[in-house]
């Protein structure tokens, strides 16, 4: 049994649920919004058609280590949400929730992420020791990226009060079966 972290972020997109959702459900879209120095990139022949049971594999570099990744896409809710599940990577479980609801001023954008890693105790102490952190900045960037490609839209007015994004660092929840 592999110890399972969570890593969560919310984020207010002032701009309609409608078009916040199709950014999401296009998978190009992933590279413009993961930082350049993981060098990633997507494999799989594009356009992607996005839905249940849809399978991408990705190229990245992770500490200087070159890795493929593969997702399927598990959960498919159309302007709801979608949850992407590593099928084969460096990870000993991944499943990513992305949520969108209509809010007040826009969108809010939920992603939950719960995973393990391998390696058990060793695991552990890298993600004490750097995997944490790596994620959190990876999450930084996604939040500066899309709020820099998805800036604030005149209809979504007026404003709420909350305009940041709020983080919580990965911690652990649980285990997962070893896979």
């Amino acid at each position: 049994m592999a110890r399972t972290y969570r890593l969560e972020r919310r984020q207010l997109v002032e701009r309609p649920l409608d078009e916040v959702f199709a950014f999401f459900a296009d998978a190009t879209n992933l590279e413009a919004i993961t930082p350049g120095f993981l060098r990633f990139s997507i494999r799989t022949p594009l356009p992607i058609a996005m839905g249940e049971g849809t399978r991408i594999e990705y190229t990245l570099r992770l500490f200087g280590l070159p890795l493929r990744w593969r997702t399927l896409i598990s959960v498919w809710e159309v302007r709801r949400r979608f949850v992407d599940e590593q099928v084969s990577g460096p990870y000993a479980g991944w499943r990513h929730t992305h949520t969108f609801e209509a809010v007040e001023g826009g969108t809010l954008v939920t992603d939950v992420v719960d995973y393990a890693l391998p390696f058990g105790l060793l695991g552990r102490l890298a993600h004490a020791l750097f995997i944490g952190r790596t994620l959190d900045r990876i999450f930084a960037h996604r939040h500066e990226a899309i709020t820099r490609l998805l800036p604030a839209d005149a209809t979504t007015a007026p404003r709420p009060a909350l305009r940041t994004a709020s983080a919580r660092r990965a911690r652990p929840v649980g285990r997962l079966p070893a896979g």
